[in-house]
């Protein structure tokens, strides 16, 4: 058991995450795991109200965040583990674990980001898209000593492989050129939730290229992008 590897990667929602989830997925040694704290986080905040499929979620899902921990750092079926986690859904739950697990916050330029998740939720908040959690979960794993990668989504598109392969390596396993491909359609990996957020994600076949959005943020998130803007910059330079 000492030597399972656990990847937690802490993502910001619209973040080409489950892509990531999906490339993992295509090690024959790694088992993936789609947001196993969305239960717990729905059921804990006013976020049940507005996700879609929130009632489908929480019945599915456990709802006891300490008890999801459990299970993720006590599973020894696989030599590798690979959990997509979103940072926000950590909530109040107790970080120690972190120390215990190789941690990967991916992150996203504010603007691309609120846009493409006001598309399904139209007003979102600070909380709804995690960069405060991030920043804040940034601190913790410094001073913990924890092993981490503050990686923007936008390296990933740009070079997989290189990316990918630094991943690897914090994780102390091997990239393999597998992890650059998958089929295309929904995968059983999949949360229930997939129907609601992952129509662009089920076309692809592997990483697409980056490309900024030229699209305007409407007045009434101007606010809204601007808090997001003070986190991410303090995560990615400070």
């Amino acid at each position: 058991m000492n030597d399972v590897k656990r990847i937690c990667l802490w993502s910001g929602p619209r973040n080409i995450s489950t892509a990531l989830m999906y490339s993992f997925a295509q090690r024959a040694d790694t088992k993936v795991f789609d947001e196993p704290l969305y239960g717990f986080y729905l059921s804990q905040t006013e976020a049940k109200e507005y996700h879609p499929g929130a009632d489908e979620t929480i019945a599915e899902l456990e709802l006891d965040g300490e008890k999801v921990v459990r299970q993720m750092m006590t599973d020894d079926s696989s030599p590798v583990f690979f959990f997509k986690n979103m940072a926000h859904h950590l909530l109040d739950l107790d970080k120690s674990f972190l120390k215990k697990t190789v941690n990967v916050i991916l992150t996203r330029e504010p603007k691309d980001a609120i846009l493409s998740f006001s598309k399904v939720i139209e007003n979102p908040t600070l909380l709804d898209l995690g960069y405060e959690d991030q920043l804040n979960l940034k601190q913790s794993l410094d001073e913990m000593g924890a092993k981490y990668l503050v990686i923007n989504s936008r390296e990933i598109l740009e070079n997989p492989e290189k990316t990918l392969s630094e991943i690897c390596d914090l994780a102390e396993i091997s990239f393999e050129e597998k992890m650059l491909h998958w089929e295309a359609g929904p995968r059983p990996e999949d949360g229930s939730w997939a129907k609601h957020w992952y129509a662009n994600v089920h076309q692809s076949t592997g990483f697409g290229k980056y490309s900024a959005k030229s699209e305007e943020i409407p007045a009434r998130l101007q606010p809204l992008l601007e808090a997001c803007n003070t986190c991410y910059t303090n995560l990615v330079e400070g």
